[in-house]
Parts: structure tokens; C-alpha cells; sequence
């Protein structure tokens, strides 16, 4: 597993690390209307997965403005952000922060995504800061767990991953 910290304290992951050339785990997480979004519903897309701890934190939301500004650039590239923060929270932030080119997604419920992809952190019920870019065959092709979570992740090299894989 990769060796992560939250404010400098190491912390535990929950799941199985995604190495680059695995097929991406699915996961069942929901979307602002509660509604249930899965992997399947992004097939044939590539896709950036940023995940943040919460939403409503400095680094997380620049880290998902960061995205959602990229994404005019990416043309047909999918990003999602997901997160533990209520979904009704991420819906609020998102319209006070004219988020519109990036879905964003609640794991609370099960931490489904968390655990599909090793990011959940069992001391604190948050997810770690990381980046996953997926192929259109659903193949992980590139992957940052970010060792200190309040660092902010590569944005160059997950997005030269995306336009790579498209």
C-alpha cells in the first residue's frame, strides 16, 4: 500500500492499491440527487478520478477548481471528483463555486470508491488525496497517491495522461 500522511501523521489505507495496467476497480457512489453513479456509466470515456478528503478545504477546492478549469482543454475527457462530504454539501459548494465542468461524487455512503481503489483512511473516514486517469477500455494508465494529503497532486502529468490516452 502507499505510505500516506495527513498532516504529517501517517494514517491507514482501506483497500487494494490501483497500479497503473490494472483494470479500474468499479465502485458505486452517489451523485448530488442521490442518484447511484458507477464505473459503467463512464464507459468508453477517459476519465480522471481526482479524489480529494473533502470538498471543503483549501487544497480540495483548488485542487477540483484546478480540474474543472483544465477540462475546457480536454475535450471529451470525463473528470470526476469524489469525496465523503454529503452529497448535499457538494452540491452547494459546486454552485458557490460555478463548478460546472466536473461531476463530483459522495462516497459517504460506503466507501465504495475508497476502498476499490485504497484511498480510504480508516482513522479519520476520509479519503486520501489522489489522482487516477482512465483509459476508454477502462484501464488504469496513470496513478498518484499523494504522500502528504495536504499537498496538492501533479495536475501537468495527470492531464498529459489523459491527453495521452485518448
Amino acid at each position: 500500500m502507499a505510505n500516506i500522511t495527513f498532516k504529517n501523521n501517517p494514517v491507514t489505507l482501506i483497500g487494494n492499491e490501483v497500479k497503473v495496467g490494472d483494470k479500474a476497480p468499479d465502485f458505486s457512489v452517489l451523485r448530488n440527487d442521490l442518484s447511484v453513479a458507477t464505473l459503467a456509466d463512464y464507459a468508453g470515456k477517459v476519465k480522471i478520478i481526482s479524489v480529494v478528503p473533502s470538498i471543503d478545504t483549501g487544497v480540495c477546492d483548488a485542487q477540483t477548481r484546478r480540474f474543472n478549469e483544465e477540462a475546457s482543454q480536454l475535450g471529451d475527457v470525463k473528470i470526476l471528483t469524489v469525496s465523503v462530504d454529503l452529497p448535499f454539501a457538494q452540491k452547494r459548494w459546486c454552485a458557490a463555486a460555478g463548478i460546472d465542468n466536473v461531476e463530483v461524487l459522495s462516497d459517504h455512503r460506503d466507501l465504495s470508491f475508497g476502498e476499490a481503489y485504497g484511498v480510504a483512511i480508516a482513522e479519520l473516514r476520509l479519503l486520501a488525496r489522489a489522482v487516477f486517469v482512465i483509459n476508454s477500455e477502462d484501464q488504469v494508465v496513470y496513478v498518484e497517491y499523494v504522500s502528504e494529503a495536504t499537498n496538492h497532486p501533479n495536475y501537468e502529468a495527470a492531464i498529459a495522461a489523459a491527453k495521452a490516452a485518448k
